[in-house]
């Protein structure tokens, strides 16, 4: 299928849910589901030109950055975890116990340490983005196929050398999806953090419409929030595909077969 036909498809359904809520938001005159074109008119000023340096860079830095610690320290401590058994059987409790508190529910807490600033959001992020991406580390770790590790042992490569040709190359497909899975959890936490502690970004602009019951700009957030999380999901689909570019050719000559 060329991409042509797979963009049409793609766009198919949505663009038909924008053509029915315009047709409907047309005819009913209510004031918390306003028009298509007021939601447009609304987004260029208030996110293209009014807020966009003082709000939405701001929100994307923080995003940027958590997301960036949390897939240091995942991977790493994924890999640790993964390979050495007396770690795992150390700490694979705690990181249960800490995986299953809802990251949404530290943010009150770190608020109070770190304040209101970037540093509470930045360290909201990396530590709900950790969690999704050290796991998927430790289970692509241990889904290797032994045949491989056999192989690497014969040829008596170092640990270090046993583990960048083989272990990290084989765990790589799912620690991409660990990556991928952490994102969006960043990007929930971006979000959520800034509608409850914080003085600007995405979030807080949103909230503060909500709360002085402007629809119009609730939507044009909305709208902007979709825009950026589709965008940033498939720019790291791009960037996966690149990276993993092996895997996904054998996975599509095993498809063809």
């Amino acid at each position: 299928m060329s991409v042509f036909r797979k963009i049409i498809i793609g766009t198919a359904v949505p663009v038909l849910i924008v053509i029915a809520y315009a047709i409907w938001t047309s005819t009913t005159r209510n004031p918390y589901f306003p028009t298509p074109l007021r939601i447009i008119q609304r987004f260029q000023k208030l996110w293209l030109f009014e807020n966009f340096l003082s709000d939405v860079v701001p929100s994307i830095v923080n995003l940027f950055a958590g997301f960036v610690i949390a897939s240091v320290l995942g991977v790493a401590v994924g890999i640790a975890l993964g390979r050495v058994k007396v770690l795992r059987l150390l700490f694979t409790p705690l990181l249960d116990f800490g995986r299953s508190i809802p990251a949404i529910m530290l943010i009150p807490p770190l608020v109070l340490v770190l304040g209101v600033g970037d540093n509470s959001k930045v360290a909201i992020i990396a530590l709900g983005a950790f969690f999704p991406i050290v796991l998927a580390t430790i289970d692509g770790l241990r889904r290797t196929d032994p045949a491989l590790i056999d192989v690497t042992r014969s040829m008596k490569l170092s640990r270090w050398k046993e583990l960048w040709v083989a272990w990290i190359p084989s765990a790589s497909p799912s620690i991409a999806g660990g990556l991928q899975t952490g994102l969006q959890f960043a990007f929930i936490l971006m979000v959520a953090s800034e509608m409850l502690a914080a003085v600007r970004g995405l979030g807080h602009i949103t909230m503060q419409a909500q709360l002085t019951f402007d629809s119009v700009s609730v939507w044009a957030g909305i709208v902007l929030l979709a825009i950026l999380g589709f965008a940033l999901n498939t720019l790291f689909v791009l960037g996966r595909d690149r990276v993993l570019s092996w895997y996904v050719a054998s996975r599509a000559a095993s498809r063809a077969r």
